[in-house]
């Protein structure tokens, strides 16, 4: 595989599993067929990873901890190797963009915004690594109190298939900076790119068996990874069913947990908002990466003054959009499987059966493969906030348009969901942006605007159904990580 990954994986390469610095196959020989979404077609193959291939991973993690050089390297050096690691991804950028985006379906500049978002994690965290420090704690006569910040030991990062670099580096960086070895599962959907970061960060300089990719399927490699009793420390993006299950394993070993669980996030535009300058964001909002984000903004409520001109721009603007090969570059790419997008097709089928008024649709370009996973986005509108369309998370290019009263209806509208990982609020007066910012329930809220090009300064997370814990920004070296309390009686 080496440094021609995307060059022999068209060509239909065999990539293997990495562990302790190695490359292997599955001890079962089993592997899985990976498709482009783009056509269907079978490009590569992955290892099918089973229980035993988990605990190899585990335990070349914790003895690379335990004696390995890793725990013990000062800080500032651990970080001098993310911080070449960062550097290497944008040499191979053209590289990873290319494989990223043949792999999840996106467009290829997603692929890049990707790649670069992916680089300034390493980058950030490399020059965070020796920026934790720890307290002294005024105590009794004769005494000293201090506290120490020390990494849990192995770490499990379970990563999704929609930002497979971008979620892996928000993981991957903090655990790493602070002294933690690592076990990545990726998604089987796409996992090419989890094993060439990792092959590069050998080259970075971080040693054998800190930094370990298994791939598989979740109920098998990742079942055994979140239950595995030498895993001190369990990190996941996805569903929330998913989740609940990881938390459930983690459980039988009191692990700690970090849960980033999806979102139906609101954006409350307002009618003294710049409707000009909220459009792009409105409508890029939901159809980036084909909807299969996780705080995707897509339901849109709008103050009654301005509701008809808010939906009907946004609906010409829909019927506009194409979805296409992720080679073509156009608005969207395909979603990730077929299963996400008959998932997709039936929740717009049952909302289009319950009376939903559709207001747009956009199209799949006339040239697009026929057996790849496109579905044309699609724009509701008077949604109210009760129906499944407006509470269920689509995951994919659907958005819901919902008129409102007031502030207070607003709120209570944007708060009405299971969800609570991020929101945008368009509004020119002050004094409602910090009213309605603390009053919305969600780990992240955007004043005109929404979304920060990866955020990776800015701590991410939700409430209630999103999820627990933080990744992203100096909050995320603190989750990966313990505090230890010592005490000197000195007399």
């Amino acid at each position: 595989m080496g440094t021609h990954l995307s060059r022999t994986v068209a060509q239909g390469l065999a990539v293997m599993n990495l562990i302790d610095g190695k490359q292997m196959e599955a001890l079962s020989g089993k592997r899985i067929d990976v498709a482009c979404p783009s056509d269907g077609k079978v490009f590569a193959s992955i290892p099918a990873s089973a229980v035993e291939d988990v605990d190899m991973a585990v335990q070349a993690a914790r003895r690379a901890f335990d004696e390995g050089p890793w725990g013990r390297m000062p800080a500032v050096e651990r970080g001098r190797c993310l911080t070449r690691l960062g550097l290497l991804i944008e040499q191979h950028g053209d590289e990873l963009a290319a494989l990223e985006s043949r792999d999840t379906g996106k467009p290829i500049r997603q692929g890049r915004a990707d790649v670069t978002a992916t680089m300034r994690y390493y980058e950030f965290y490399g020059g965070a690594a020796d920026k934790i420090h720890g307290d002294t704690i005024p105590f009794l006569d004769g005494y000293t109190a201090l506290t120490l910040r020390e990494p849990h030991g192995v770490v499990a990062g379970i990563i999704p298939w929609n930002y497979p670099l971008q979620i892996l580096a928000r993981v991957a960086g903090a655990a790493l900076a602070m002294g933690n070895t690592l076990v990545v599962k990726p998604a089987e959907d796409a996992s090419l790119s989890a094993v060439r970061i990792a092959e590069l960060a050998l080259e970075a300089g971080v040693p054998a068996g800190v930094f370990n990719v298994i791939t598989g399927y979740g109920r098998d490699a990742g079942a055994a990874l979140s239950a595995h009793p030498l895993v001190d420390y369990v990190t996941f993006t996805g569903s929330t069913a998913t989740g609940t299950a990881i938390q459930q394993a983690a459980a039988t070993n009191n692990r700690g947990v970090t849960m980033e669980l999806g979102g139906k996030s609101p954006q409350i535009v307002f009618a003294d908002a710049d409707i000009e300058a909220a459009l792009p964001v409105l409508v890029n909002a939901v159809i980036q990466n084909g909807g299969q984000t996780c705080s995707a903004g897509s339901r849109i409520l709008i103050e009654q003054p301005v509701y008809e001109r808010v939906a009907s721009a946004l609906a010409d603007r829909f019927s506009k959009l194409v979805a296409g090969p992720h080679d073509a570059d156009l608005d969207l790419g395909a979603l990730i499987n077929p299963m996400q997008k008959e998932r997709v097709a039936g929740m717009v089928a049952a909302a289009e059966e319950a009376g939903v008024t559709l207001l747009a649709r956009g199209t799949v370009a006339s040239d697009a493969p026929s057996d790849g996973y496109y579905f044309a986005p699609a724009l509701f509108g008077s949604v109210d906030p009760g129906q499944a369309i407006a509470q269920e998370e689509v995951f994919g290019p659907v958005l819901t348009v919902t008129p409102f009263g007031d502030e207070a209806d607003a709120i209570r509208i944007a708060n009405s969901t299971e969800y609570g990982l991020v929101a945008g609020v368009w509004t020119k007066d002050g004094a409602r942006q910090h009213r309605v910012a603390k009053r919305v329930r969600a780990g992240q809220v955007f004043v005109n605007g929404y979304g920060a090009g990866g955020g990776i300064e800015l701590p991410f997370g939700g409430f209630k159904k999103s999820g627990h814990g933080r990744e992203k920004g100096f909050e995320a070296l603190y989750d990966m990580s313990a505090t230890k309390t010592v005490v000197f009686n000195h007399g």
